[in-house]
């Protein structure tokens, strides 16, 4: 499959995982809901790739970066279900991306960059003031998509380093993932308890899991190794649009007027951020 069509799967896969977990945030917590979307990550990734086999993963620098990707990692998801419980799903993804553009400006080094976090400002500017009029929970899902965002900023630099490194990829991943939900443990596991008694409840956090994070990380490691860093980040700008998509065909939550000119200037900026001679600035999208 063309690497285009592949990322257009994973992005697809990604927000539909998270329809189904908007679906479940009345029987639980979002945040709980996040942590264990990335415990049952975890256990799949780690059952697959089996990093015990791996000894360079076991050193202390190594556990040190993997420890710290994980936990930004699991307080982004739990932070973006947070936001997903009262803002709509394309505007909540065209929201986050500011992390990522904000990061691509403060550390480029041309025009691109800088016009890029201007536009990407009045998209959110704009996002924001629609989701302020949605009700009174919107300040609390404003707040949390900007915490995701900014977890999403130093994931992107923590996810250089794992990937970089000689154990990176899924088996890093894996660890990190596993550290992330130990850490938030404690804060976020006691809303986890109605997943023991109801299997079908369960069930569909396991689904939440794969579709959210096993299948589209997996897709997306493919298509990192088939395009350039440039063309994985104008791959980037379809994602608000695509979380938009699912969230109309699935969520009923159409954008309107003002929302899809901020959808399209987020995009725009995330495209603006393409570079041809960097490499290995974008990592795969969390969310």
């Amino acid at each position: 499959m063309p690497a285009p069509l592949l990322f257009v799967v994973s992005g697809v896969t990604q927000y539909v995982g998270a329809a189904v977990a908007v679906g479940l945030f009345a029987r639980l917590a979002p945040a709980s809901l996040g942590w264990l979307r990335v415990v049952v990550a975890a256990l799949v990734l780690i059952g697959w790739t089996r990093p015990w086999r791996t000894r360079a993963l076991w050193t202390w620098p190594a556990l040190r970066t993997a420890a710290a990707f994980g936990v930004v990692l699991a307080a982004m998801n739990a932070a973006f279900y947070v936001a997903i419980d009262t803002l709509p799903l394309g505007t909540a993804v065209a929201l986050e991306f500011a992390g990522p553009v904000a990061v691509a400006a403060i550390t480029g080094r041309g025009w691109r960059d800088r016009v890029a976090i201007v536009v990407a400002a009045g998209g959110v500017v704009l996002l924001a003031g629609v989701s302020l009029h949605l009700g009174d929970d919107a300040t609390r899902g404003l707040v949390a998509i900007g915490v995701a965002a900014t977890c999403w900023a130093f994931y992107i630099v923590l996810g250089r380093r794992v990937a970089s490194a000689p154990t990176g990829g899924l088996n890093g991943l894996g660890v990190a993932l596993a550290v992330g939900g130990l850490v938030l443990a404690p804060f976020l596991a006691h809303g986890a308890g109605p997943v023991l008694a109801d299997a079908r409840l369960a069930l569909l956090v396991v689904v939440v899991a794969l579709f959210s994070s096993v299948v589209p990380y997996g897709i997306e490691q493919v298509v990192l190794r088939r395009v350039s860093a440039a063309t994985f980040a104008v791959l980037l700008a379809l994602l608000p649009a695509t979380a938009a998509l699912v969230g109309a065909v699935l969520l009923q939550q159409v954008p309107h007027g003002i929302e899809i000119v901020g959808l399209v200037l987020v995009s725009g900026a995330i495209a603006l951020t393409a570079h041809r001679d960097d490499a290995t600035r974008e990592v795969p999208p969390p969310a």
